[in-house]
């Protein structure tokens, strides 16, 4: 079990405003590696917007984001560039896997685009998709099932051992079944693997296996009701 750190997600003060809507309101929140928080809200209410300003793909009008003890708000191109590859990971919605690739080739991408060599890659992505129960044989990824796949991407995001692992609606496109498999899937490989975990849902019952949630509303983060 990793040990939980203070060196995972923290947000402070975050303002964006578009089109004349606030979207963030001063937003607050620290998440220590090794520790969970979804963040709800009616659709528009800016939840994905907040996981673009963590990524920083859309810069905001004040504040800051620090991931893995980097200030993600204060790099050019070129450093935040480096600073996505080396402490943060994305998991989508709809698993943005090439399809025509096997899912060890989509696993293995992240390490070979940033140089790492093709052995070591293939055989990280092979024990991560092993542990993960997907198949890691020579079958597209499009040939696999829903469930396969996002626990593909699941895998695709853990491979550079993120400090901040994101997940925007991660099971929002799976079957009851699968939806349950990888949600546990999530939140246990997040724990286990020292990430401070991220997650934006409108499903109530995948907030809930959060350590806290969190509820975004007029622009405002605010501790959410228990379930």
């Amino acid at each position: 079990m990793y040990q939980k750190d203070s060196s995972g997600l923290h947000i402070s003060n975050l303002r964006y405003q578009v089109g004349g809507r606030t979207l963030l309101d001063g937003v607050e929140l620290s998440v220590p590696r090794g520790e969970s928080v979804a963040v709800t809200g009616p659709s528009g209410s800016g939840k994905s917007t907040l996981l673009m300003c963590v990524l920083g793909l859309i810069k905001p009008q004040s504040g800051t984001v620090t991931a893995g003890g980097r200030d993600i708000t204060g790099l050019g191109s070129a450093r935040l560039a480096r600073a996505r590859r080396e402490t943060l990971s994305m998991v989508f919605q709809f698993g943005e896997l090439l399809p025509e690739l096997s899912p060890v080739e989509n696993v293995a991408l992240p390490v070979l685009l940033d140089g790492g060599r093709h052995q070591d890659a293939y055989r990280r992505a092979e024990e991560l998709l092993g542990a993960l129960g997907v198949p890691a044989g020579s079958t597209p990824t499009g040939m696999l099932s829903g469930g396969e796949r996002q626990r593909t991407a699941v895998a695709r995001a853990l491979i550079t051992e993120p400090a901040v692992l994101l997940a925007d609606e991660p099971t929002g496109a799976l079957d009851p079944d699968a939806k349950e498999a990888v949600a546990t899937l999530l939140f246990t490989a997040a724990r286990d693997r020292g990430c401070a975990l991220l997650v934006v849902t409108h499903d109530l019952s995948v907030a809930g296996r959060a350590d806290r949630r969190q509820e975004l509303r007029g622009g405002i983060l605010a501790e959410a009701r228990a379930l």
